[in-house]
This record gives structure tokens, sequence and C-alpha cells, in this order.
């Protein structure tokens, strides 16, 4: 990631100039002591461009203030292998459950995960009897099964048709998965075709619920491109693409193996349309996905190609496609190699 780059422009009070006026909200890698130990994470402050004072020509809002705090405590968690809030959170969406709910499931005071979501870092043991709802549903069920007097009625046959229609799902999710990892069997080792990164399927689903969240009404056709534009970018920058995917040349421009499974990975939602062309796939990403998956070197990768083709229309996006090297200089069918990404069009 670059030192700082702009977000975006915001029209705000500015206590620095005591008025109100454009600034301009950008972020950095900044560092922060947590824990008696020195982490790096993603800053986001308020720069003023009419302020006259040099040594004072930034600021951060009380909401900032916290973003960065949790920011902060979410990269030492990533560090030592620990769930971030947004993790935990997103546990809870699976099965819908409030923070005291989860709390009181594991058997805990009903403000533990209140306290791992805002400003308590959970320990190792903690952490993995919250993975362990996610991960075994079978002792999610246990759990509530145990705890069942600690709940109402009605809580309790919600909760427990959650988990039950987690355990279903989740066999269905590792089928899914078991099928992409079949489909990419020969491509277990970092080469050419796969952009010298073997297949992530936590970096590809945090990818495309990326620009599901940043792209209104995107469509599988218009997914595609901007992944391939993705791994395209950063294995022409860094000589390594994001997800390990392997791309096909097809008639509507590059084509992953395994499209028809990547779009059912359980970050995204995927709305079948009918029409008279055929079927057509909405996608969208589920509430409360994580990130941490991608560091910050990708996400600003990934945040480039959502902003370049954000307002493009599918086939805007699969013409200008087809104008690159790497699609010109391959056949139908034939997979394109990374190499030719030494031409990709400048962003």
């Amino acid at each position: 990631m670059k030192d700082n780059y702009l977000i975006e422009k915001v029209e705000r009070d500015c206590p620095l100039c005591d008025k109100v006026h454009f600034v301009e909200k950008r972020k950095r890698i900044g560092e922060m002591l947590i824990k008696n130990e020195i982490t790096s994470y993603e800053e986001v402050y308020f720069f003023c461009p009419e302020s006259v004072d040099y040594e004072e020509d930034e600021f951060v809002s009380a909401d900032l203030m916290d973003q960065n705090l949790q920011s902060a405590r979410n990269a030492y968690r990533k560090n030592h292998g620990l769930l971030t809030s947004y993790e935990i959170a997103e546990i809870r969406g699976l099965y819908g459950m409030s923070q005291a709910d989860l709390a009181i499931l594991l058997g805990w005071g009903e403000v533990t995960i209140t306290r791992y979501e805002t400003k308590s870092i959970q320990d190792e043991t903690y952490d993995q009897l919250i993975r362990m709802v996610k991960d075994d549903p079978y002792y999610a069920l246990e759990r509530l099964k145990k705890q069942r007097e600690k709940f109402s009625n009605e809580k309790y046959e919600t909760l427990r048709r959650a988990i039950q229609h987690r355990i279903e799902t989740i066999g269905i999710e590792q089928l899914n998965r078991k099928t992409i990892e079949n489909r990419y069997a020969e491509y277990d080792e970092p080469c050419e075709f796969n952009g010298y990164q073997v297949l992530d399927l936590n970096k590809l689903g945090a990818t495309m619920a990326f620009f599901a969240q940043y792209c209104e009404n995107l469509y599988k056709v218009k997914l595609m491109k901007m992944l391939w534009y993705a791994d395209a970018l950063a294995y022409k920058q860094r000589g390594r693409a994001i997800t390990g995917l392997v791309y096909q040349h097809q008639k509507y421009g590059a084509l992953p193996i395994a499209n028809s499974e990547i779009i059912y990975l359980p970050q995204l939602t995927v709305e079948e349309i009918e029409r008279e062309e055929g079927v057509s796939f909405h996608i969208q990403a589920k509430a409360g996905v994580a990130l941490d998956a991608l560091t910050p070197e990708e996400i600003d990768i990934i945040y480039k190609v959502a902003n370049k083709f954000k307002n493009s229309r599918t086939n805007d996006i699969v013409e200008y496609m087809h104008a690159e090297d790497a699609y010109q200089e391959t056949l139908m069918q034939q997979i394109i190699p990374f190499s030719l990404c030494a031409t990709l069009k400048e962003f």
C-alpha cells in the first residue's frame, strides 16, 4: 500500500480552520502500542488542504479515533492468529445471534462478546471456543441445549433452527469447496497460469465480497473480468496474483476455471434472474464479511480495480478486456498465462 492515499473528499466542520469546507479523508499505515507490542495498522485521518500551519494540517474525529483503535487491535489479533472483531460478528451473523446470545451460549458473562467486539482482545482459549461455534455447528447445538434454560422458548427455537440450517448449509459449502479444489488439482504449485499464487479461497471470497460491496448491480460476467484485472494488476506490480485463479480465453473475455462454483462461496449471495437471453447471476456480498484474508497491499490493488470499473456496464468491461494483449495473444479455451500481463493497461 502507498504511504497514504485519498479515500474521499467530505464537507464537514474543520477544527483547524474553524469553518465548514471540504477536507480529505485519507488512509496510511500507522503504528500503535498494543499489549507492549508495536503494531502496524491502517490508520484513517482527515487532512485539511487549507491549513496554513504545516505542523498541524490533519485531525481525527471521535468516530475515526474509535475506528483506528479497532483497526490496531484487529491487526494485533491477526498477527497472533486470533479472530478479529469483524470475524466474531460474522460468526454471530451465521446464526442470527446477538452479542449476549453468543456469550450465554458459551456460558460466559453477557457482555463478554460485546467487549471482544469493541475494546478487549480475547485470549487463545476463548478464541478457540468462539471458532468452534463457527466450524462445528454440532458443538453450537450442544452448547445451546446445555444453556436452554437461559433462553426463552421462542429464542431457543429460533437459534436451534438457525444452527440446524448451518449444519445443512456447511455440508453444501464443503461439497462446493471440494469441487473447486478438484478443478484446481493440477495447479497446486505456483506457476505462470495461476500467477505464482496457489488458489486461496479465503482471499477469493474476500475479493469478490469487496467488489460486490463496492459496485451496485454487480453481475457474474462483470465480476469475472474484475477478478482477472485484480489478479493481473497484482501480478504486474509484485509478480504474484491475489486469488490463485486460473483464467481461460472465452467469448466474453477471461473466465476463471470453476467460475460457476466460486460465486457460491459463503461470502456471497446469488440471485438467479431469468431473462430471454438466459439466466443472469446477480451477485451481492453477505453482511459483515471480513476482509482480513487480504493484505493492505492487496486491498489497495482491488480498490483500484473496483474504482475503475464500478460504473462500467458489463459490455464496457468486456470490450476493454478484449483489447488487452493477454486476450489478443491467446486463443479460445486457452489458459491465459500471467506473463502476458506485462502490457496491462494503466490504472
